[in-house]
């Protein structure tokens, strides 16, 4: 009763609504044009599974006015960042976009780069490209057109790229800023779709090169002009209409959502954009979350086409509008059938997926009787107690959260229960104090004696609402059962999904760990040798080791041979610590 007298004083204005559990923890952030009718919905006529699921766990909201769509599209994107809302899709959060860089530096030199950040690298951007590969590619096939720069660091000495004809030689040669400049003109003319300078320059050095009798460089030429020409095969162009704009649609069946979007740069087609996944709130308000997040990792559009019921969202964001005959239309025509292949193609894939998180998110309330949204599990690693290191990683809704991922560094020689104890303290001493999230589960590599840790440390923190388990392993160091709070042993099924969910947390955790610890100890051995060494500079070190490759054949060498390398003082010193070392 109390939630429909709310309902009803709900203001017809344009804001964000935050839907909340008995907990009071935030589910679902949306946003609205006219708050009164968006939240209203959502408890009225019949919905889809997840919409229904949804609605099932709201036991409250709460909601902000804001002057425009304009400030609600950015205050909906912002609070979703704040509360990770567990029924939100966060669209690519973890996935970074490949572009191609064109840097800001004297010589042209070109990379591919994962944007994440828009103000992140100095220099232009071209993309983003469906795929890394595609854009390696390209990368590719501009080194073997223009004198680019092939080291991403100029060296001290002319490399092997040089002596292969294939760099000027940037890091010994000054090149004068005019060419350097010319070429980068060049590069951005063919990034662009401009490929007609270099298919032209391409035939005349393959002619001369026949007429020199030169018929491997004439193969070379001529196998160049093959990639050029497929690579513009490969991109729709529009002859006369040089514009650049982006396009997007979206198309829904069965709860489900597919969105594509389309680049457009000087008339041609460049590259996509694709996103699948099930629906909650309604497909308008949707996909203009999807655009707004999209563009906030990537280039702000010069223009943007989209479908007329979307408008209404970014009139005040950015340069867009709607087209119904044209090239233009034909484009938003050809991003719809994409979503609608995407959505047949994959809609079986993705709901074997949410049948799985399901039936995870059943066996947890079932073990825990609580729902279980955030696990923290723990491991540590070491060789003979040296080197020692602890890992946490951390699953939000049975995903896992690489960003919220830790390494310890941890007292040496100790064992491992007073590892354990050491990283579970500094842990959850800093959430207490820092008031960070907690885990619904916290999981310990280990049976009774680790659980015994864990509740030692939580209890002393009065952080009794955090549920407590241990992995057990049998003889073969495989994952075989897990405990509780107070010591049962919880009977999982070998063959069932939360066996295997348990298994690669459990494989996770155990990688994360040991990757860090042998960092750690490969460090370790090189210092030991080579840097306790007075006189024996970063350079000389690396000169050493690319020399001799190994501290094995550093330790086969004379005092004379090491002297062919490193004064005598310093050869003398290093010489008698390998042989300390060796003792």
């Amino acid at each position: 009763m109390e939630l429909k007298e709310k309902l009803r004083t709900l203001p017809k204005k344009p804001g964000v609504y935050l839907h909340k559990d008995k907990d009071g923890t935030v589910i679902y952030v949306g946003k609205a044009i006219n708050l009164f009718n968006r939240v209203n919905s959502y408890f009225r006529g019949a919905h889809d599974y997840k919409t229904t699921k949804l609605v099932s766990n709201i036991n409250d909201f709460d909601y902000i006015v804001t002057k425009s769509e304009k400030e609600a599209l950015i205050l909906e994107y912002n609070l979703i960042k704040e509360y990770d809302p567990k029924f939100n899709i966060v669209f690519k959060d973890d996935k970074s976009y490949p572009y191609i860089l064109l840097k800001d530096c004297d010589e042209p030199y070109v990379s591919v780069v994962r944007l994440k950040k828009k103000s992140r690298y100095k220099g232009k951007l071209y993309g983003p490209f469906p795929d890394v590969g595609a854009a390696r590619n390209m990368v590719e096939l501009i080194n073997k057109l223009y004198p680019t720069r092939k080291c991403e660091n100029l060296k001290k000495d002319l490399c092997l790229y040089y002596h292969l004809n294939q760099c000027p030689g940037y890091c010994k040669i000054k090149i004068d800023n005019e060419t350097n400049d010319s070429v980068k003109e060049e590069i951005m003319s063919f990034l662009n779709g401009d490929s007609r300078n270099i298919i032209n320059d391409l035939k005349k050095k393959m002619n001369d090169a026949v007429e020199r009798l030169d018929y491997e460089n004439a193969a070379y030429y001529r196998d160049l002009i093959k990639d050029v020409n497929e690579t513009n095969q490969k991109q729709d162009v529009q002859k006369n209409n040089r514009e650049t704009f982006d396009v997007f649609n979206y198309y829904t069946e069965d709860g489900y959502i597919a969105i594509t979007g389309l680049f457009v740069k000087n008339g041609r087609l460049l590259s996509s954009d694709k996103f699948i996944d099930y629906l909650v709130s309604d497909p308008e308000n949707f996909v203009s979350s999807y655009i707004y997040h999209f563009y906030e990792i990537n280039e702000t559009p010069k223009k943007m086409y989209l479908p007329e019921e979307l408008l209404k969202y970014f009139n005040d964001v950015y340069d867009c509008s709607s087209v119904r005959r044209g090239y233009k239309y034909q484009l938003l025509k050809q991003a719809r059938t994409n979503c609608i292949e995407l959505l047949r193609q994959n809609k079986a894939v993705i709901t074997n997926k949410e049948n799985y998180t399901e039936s995870l998110d059943d066996e947890f309330k079932r073990i825990f009787n609580k729902p279980i949204n955030r696990i923290e599990l723990f491991d540590n690693s070491h060789t003979g107690g040296q080197n020692t290191v602890g890992a946490m990683v951390v699953y939000k809704n049975f995903k896992p959260s690489k960003k919220d991922y830790r390494l310890y560094k941890l007292e040496e020689s100790a064992d491992d229960l007073s590892s354990m104890r050491e990283m579970l303290y500094r842990r959850y001493f800093r959430v207490l104090k820092d008031n960070l999230e907690r885990p619904d589960l916290l999981i310990v590599d280990g049976g009774r004696i680790q659980i015994d840790i864990a509740k030692e440390i939580i209890d002393s923190l009065k952080m009794e609402d955090i549920t407590i388990a241990g992995l057990g392993k049998d003889d073969h160091h495989n994952t075989s059962y897990m405990m509780n709070r107070d010591y049962e042993i919880i009977d999982i099924q070998k063959d069932s999904n939360l066996f295997f969910f348990l298994t690669n947390m459990q494989d996770e955790v155990h990688r994360f760990a040991i990757t860090y610890h042998k960092k750690l100890r490969q460090k370790s051995v090189y210092k030991s040798v080579l840097d306790d060494i007075p006189g024996l500079g970063p350079k000389t070190r690396t000169k050493l080791l690319r020399k001799y490759k190994s501290i094995s054949n550093l330790r086969t060498l004379t005092l004379e041979e090491l002297e062919t390398v490193l004064n005598r003082n310093t050869a003398e010193k290093l010489y008698n610590k390998l042989r300390e070392e060796n003792a």
